[in-house]
C-alpha cells in the first residue's frame, strides 16, 4: 500500500480559518521542503525521520505549513494521508 498526501497531489484542498482573525489561510506546502533548497528533491519518507515531527512517519501524515495573507499567522497542520491501491 502507498499513503500519498491529498494536498501534495492535487486531490482535495484546505483552506483553515486563522486562529488570530479568522480569515482563510493559504497552503504553502510541506514544512520539510522549506529546510533548504534540495529538500524539495529528498526522498519524503526519508525526510519524515528527520522533520521535527516524531510521529509523522508512523500515522501517515504530512505536514502543512499554512499562511494568513490578512494578518502574517503561520501555523503547521499535520494532515492525513490517504492509501492509493
Amino acid at each position: 500500500m502507498t499513503h500519498v498526501c491529498p494536498l501534495c497531489n492535487c486531490l482535495s484542498a484546505l483552506s483553515p480559518s486563522c486562529p488570530k482573525c479568522s480569515q482563510l489561510m493559504v497552503d504553502q506546502g510541506r514544512v520539510m521542503d522549506t529546510f533548504d533548497d534540495y529538500s524539495p528533491y529528498l526522498d519524503i519518507e526519508g525526510m519524515k525521520k528527520v522533520d521535527g515531527y516524531p510521529e509523522d512517519f508512523y500515522k501517515h501524515q504530512c505536514p502543512h505549513i499554512f499562511l494568513c495573507s490578512s494578518c502574517g499567522e503561520q501555523i503547521t497542520q499535520l494532515i492525513d494521508e490517504m492509501i492509493m491501491a
